[in-house]
């Protein structure tokens, strides 16, 4: 039976997601639950943390500049064991598809702790795309011991093509529904930098939010997708809004097309409170972000995906996500067809999220106490 869970998690978009799970688990009396941040994102991390009003139990801060993925892999896993060897944890939670879920559950078998994936079973089976998230993903999903799918198909994906046990996927929705109706209720509309952001939206355009930091997009791709960008800018009712991810790969490609042009802002990366609110405030989104994909059908927002596959294909099903891939022309069309066509908006937008309904970290609690 379990009675003491350690929560895991390194990077902003899984403590985005792993956020109504740790408030809901540290609330449940009948289990001991704590938390630990490998911090592989630092700045970023920490800013959800304060936005979610979580406090680590134990901060491995092990980002570093420029570090190999080998270096950050090798270091969660060495560090993590102290975790693990002072708590013993019954069961540690993981999310998604990052170094520190992999290694985390890597460690955590050695010690012969039960694993639970959160966000278990996406695939593209396609090693290189996402790189290095797919690889992360299976090897979790090897090492978990309970999947929490979001979805019948990424239940699929583990029980028909992985010939994992029936009776160890969930299938729960996705948290990030319930973290994103939890935000929105919990923006502080005062808040400066939301005030200062709001002078800059011309409310007689339509907005266009942009965001776009994908390795496997870097290079020649990367360029054709900011060239559209240039593109789209030129209409006179339209503007963009970019908050630029700081990877040198990305600050440098999009300063160098998109600086200092009519209709395109160019802006630092956003906390997660003020991204949610310009999230709601836009038109319609292009991105290569998967949170993004998940989290804009709850606001009926329609999302333009600059990538050849995606992961969740679900959203693309419904009819809410498009695949553009990078493609200037292609871009140019679909994102010209969805600002000068009503119909096309309107049964885009109106579609239901199929990720969930914001109820999924009850789900996963529920189960946790039957183990």
């Amino acid at each position: 039976m379990v009675k003491k869970v350690l929560i895991v998690f390194g990077t902003r978009p899984e403590a985005i997601k792993m956020a109504p799970l740790v408030k809901l688990l540290k609330s449940e009396s009948s289990l001991v639950t704590k938390l630990c941040v490998t911090a592989q994102h630092r700045e970023m991390l920490d800013q959800v943390l304060v936005f979610f009003k979580m406090e680590p139990d134990y901060d491995l801060n092990l980002m570093q500049a420029n570090q190999s993925l080998n270096k950050l892999s090798s270091r969660v896993l060495l560090k993590i064991d102290d975790v693990l060897e002072d708590f013993i944890p019954d069961l540690v939670l993981v999310h998604g598809d990052t170094t520190t879920s992999s290694m985390t559950a890597l460690a955590a078998f050695h010690r012969q702790i039960k694993v639970g994936h959160v966000e278990a079973g996406l695939r593209t089976y396609n090693k290189s795309v996402p790189f290095p998230e797919e690889i992360n993903r299976q090897l979790t999903g090897r090492l978990a011991d309970f999947h929490f799918a979001p979805t019948q198909k990424s239940a699929n994906n583990l029980i028909v093509n992985e010939r994992v046990l029936k009776e160890n996927v969930f299938i729960t929705g996705n948290t990030v529904v319930d973290a994103l109706l939890w935000g929105i209720k919990n923006i502080n509309e005062e808040r400066q930098e939301i005030l200062n952001l709001e002078k800059e939206i011309d409310t007689t355009k339509k907005l266009i939010l942009v965001t776009g930091h994908r390795r496997e997009n870097f290079g020649a791709k990367f360029e054709s997708f900011c060239e559209a960008l240039l593109e789209i800018s030129k209409r006179k009712d339209v503007q963009m809004i970019y908050p630029v991810h700081l990877n040198p790969n990305v600050q440098e490609t999009v300063y160098g097309l998109l600086e200092e042009q009519e209709n395109i802002l160019l802006i630092p990366p956003l906390d997660y409170e003020v991204f949610i609110w310009l999230m709601n405030k836009s038109f319609l989104i292009i991105t290569d972000s998967g949170g993004v994909q998940e989290e804009a059908p709850s606001l009926g927002k329609p999302v333009l995906v600059t990538r050849d596959v995606t992961e969740r294909v679900e959203a693309v099903e419904s009819g809410i996500v498009k695949l553009v891939g990078t493609v200037k022309n292609v871009i140019l069309f679909e994102t010209n067809q969805l600002l000068e066509d009503v119909q096309l908006y309107t049964a885009m937008s109106a579609m239901h999220n199929p990720y969930g309904d914001g109820k999924s970290s009850v789900r996963i609690l529920n189960i946790i106490k039957t183990l």
